[in-house]
């Protein structure tokens, strides 16, 4: 069952209990609503200050990353296991890291403070591990129109 929601979800057709559709990481409409990108700041104070966080809807958090290129299919297969998805881009190409490939990983969830936190811890360790860095982490919701 997970796997036809998950399906679903990628194409757009879920639909939560409430009725209210389930976001895509694709969804066009998608915009940063909070962000954290000094590994210094707690997930708490980065979500305290966003003003355009919907707390109570889920969102796409997608966590800014650089790994060398041979090990990215590796970190692609791990992350795969808890529905990451890792995508070419994010910040590292603006940081211009040289010998790794920019990469972001993402993930449809409800944001908090704690999951947050673990998963930078996560993201962390796995680029530690790899001989990568992280750049830190945002979140996106569907824009107000």
């Amino acid at each position: 069952m997970k796997t036809l929601r998950t399906a679903l979800a990628a194409l757009g057709l879920g639909r939560r209990r409430t009725g209210k559709p389930v976001i895509s990481i694709d969804d066009p409409g998608l915009q940063v609503v909070v962000w954290s990108y000094d590994d210094t700041e707690a997930a708490s104070t980065a979500l305290a200050r966003a003003t355009g966080w919907e707390p109570e809807h889920p969102a796409v958090l997608r966590h800014h990353l650089a790994l060398p290129g041979d090990v990215v299919d590796t970190a692609e297969a791990l992350l795969a296991q808890d529905d990451w998805v890792l995508r070419p881009g994010g910040r590292a190409e603006e940081l211009s890291v040289s010998g790794s490939t920019p990469l972001v990983a993402l993930r449809v969830q409800r944001l908090d403070a704690l999951h947050c936190s673990q998963e930078s811890s996560r993201m962390a360790g796995l680029a530690q591990r790899h001989g990568g860095q992280v750049f830190g982490w945002d979140a996106l919701q569907p824009g107000s129109d």
